[in-house]
């Protein structure tokens, strides 16, 4: 058996070896490995493409200047008409009343005309004589006028019936294309309701709906080129002329119209073109979606410090873009933004920057 000796011995060994252990260093944690991109703000002027139709530049509502039932139409939507043209005509009947009505008052203030005269004459040649008295003879003048404001009075009544009855024809005032209709034979319809909608001859402009976030700086060159929807070969070249001064409630857009300087073949009336053209410059950084997150509800990106901690960095995105997205505000130049990595990150951790794949293959000889 051993003796008491041996188990000092044992019991210091076992000393030594649990000393020994407790003065190892703990084992760092394995660092995340993220890919950086430095900050490097840059002017940035996005390529907007706008869709639009070509309009004329003078369009017209067409109606009836009186009411009455629709009785005959002469023409229909696509069709093309000239100046004095009868596009179509309501029932006369009830003017055409009018006007004989007002004919015959005509004819019975003439008759009195006539009449009054005639005894005016002969208080005339009757008064030097002595025939007559003077309050006679002023009655019969005063006859006399008061049946010609009548007559005059009858020949306007009878002048404006004629003008309701000639109403009753719906006449283009100019050339052009009918672009709409809104009203049919048997309809009744009442005086200065637009029954036709005429797209004038002459000059053509290309019509757009934007968004008033792309007009917050007035672009420097107004000329765009505009090209056919089908067929991007067929352009043609215009200047911007008006932009509305209000916001569509509707569409939330406000409309610019493009006048064009020569319509090229192919590209008719209500064509579908578009245009491309620039938003102002403004500085901004361009990263790859995989950089954007979230802090709470509102954007945000990871930011590695001098020290190596990511932390969590506010943004504001001004535009998306495919596979990229345009930060307006909330970073500065030089600093580092995780690209790749960032779900494995929490706030204040250290992390190991790697160099991308691209990169590295780059570095080797």
């Amino acid at each position: 058996m051993a003796g008491p000796g041996w188990k000092i011995v044992v019991g210091l060994s076992l000393l030594t070896v649990l000393t020994a252990c407790g003065e190892k260093k703990p084992v760092e944690k394995e660092r995340p490995r993220v890919f950086v991109q430095e900050v490097q703000p840059a002017d940035f002027a996005a390529s907007v493409t706008l869709t639009g139709d070509i309009q004329a530049r003078v369009q017209t509502q067409l109606s009836f200047r009186v009411g009455g039932k629709i009785i005959q139409r002469m023409v229909d939507v696509g069709d093309r008409v000239t100046a004095k043209q009868v596009l179509a005509r309501l029932d006369p009947k009830d003017l055409q009343t009018n006007v004989d009505s007002a004919q015959a008052q005509v004819v019975a203030e003439q008759a009195r005309v006539k009449q009054t005269a005639a005894a005016f004459v002969r208080q005339q040649k009757l008064l030097p004589k002595a025939y007559t008295s003077q309050s006679e003879y002023d009655s019969a003048q005063a006859a006399l006028l008061s049946s010609q404001s009548a007559l005059a009075a009858a020949q306007a009544q009878l002048a404006n019936a004629r003008d309701q009855l000639s109403y009753t024809a719906l006449i283009a005032d100019a050339s052009g294309v009918i672009t709409e209709r809104q009203a049919e034979v048997g309809q009744v319809v009442q005086a200065t309701v637009p029954i036709f909608s005429l797209a004038q001859d002459g000059e053509r402009d290309a019509v757009f709906n934007v968004y008033e976030s792309l007009l917050l700086d007035t672009p420097q060159d107004k000329s765009i080129v505009v090209s056919l929807l089908d067929n991007p070969k067929i352009k043609a070249s215009g200047t911007v002329r008006e932009v509305t001064p209000a916001v569509s409630a509707q569409t939330g857009t406000v409309q610019i119209k493009v006048a064009l300087k020569e319509l090229p073949e192919g590209m008719p009336l209500g064509a579908v073109v578009s245009a491309t053209g620039k938003v102002a410059a403004q500085k901004a950084v361009e990263l790859p979606w995989s950089a954007l997150t979230k802090k709470l509800s509102a954007p945000a990106v990871w930011r590695v410090d001098e020290q190596g901690k990511a932390n969590l960095q506010v943004v504001t995105v001004g535009r998306y873009q495919t596979g990229s997205v345009i930060i307006s505000d909330g970073l500065t130049a030089g600093e580092k933004i995780v690209t790749a990595g960032g779900q494995l990150l929490h706030p204040d951790v250290l992390v190991e920057i790697a160099t991308p794949p691209a990169t590295a293959t780059g570095n080797q000889p």
